[in-house]
C-alpha cells in the first residue's frame, strides 16, 4: 500500500506519527507496536470509556477542522425554521 505526505492542517495533533492520504482517506502510520498495544486497550476498555473515547476524538476531530476553517455554523433559529419546530 501506498501513500503520499498529507497536510496536516485538518488534522488533531498526531505527535511522531505520520499523516498519508489512502484511497482519498486521511489515515496515520503508526508502528505494530502501537496499533497492538491500541487493540487490546479497546478490547480491556468498558463500553462507557470507549463512548468516552469516541467522543473525545470527535471533539479533537472538529477542533481542527474548525482551525483549518472547514466548519460552518447555522444558527439555532435557522435550524428550527428549517426543521419546523417551535421555539
Amino acid at each position: 500500500m501506498s501513500g503520499r505526505g498529507a497536510s496536516s492542517q485538518a488534522c488533531p495533533d498526531l505527535g511522531s506519527y505520520q499523516l498519508i492520504e489512502v484511497g482519498g482517506a486521511s489515515a496515520v502510520v503508526v508502528p505494530v507496536s502501537d496499533f497492538l498495544r491500541l487493540r487490546a486497550l479497546e478490547r480491556l476498555a468498558s463500553a462507557e470509556h470507549l463512548e468516552d473515547a469516541d467522543d473525545t476524538a470527535a471533539a479533537q476531530e472538529w477542533a481542527a477542522r474548525d482551525a483549518a476553517g472547514t466548519t460552518s455554523y447555522t444558527p439555532a433559529s435557522q435550524v428550527r425554521q428549517r426543521l419546523a419546530l417551535a421555539r
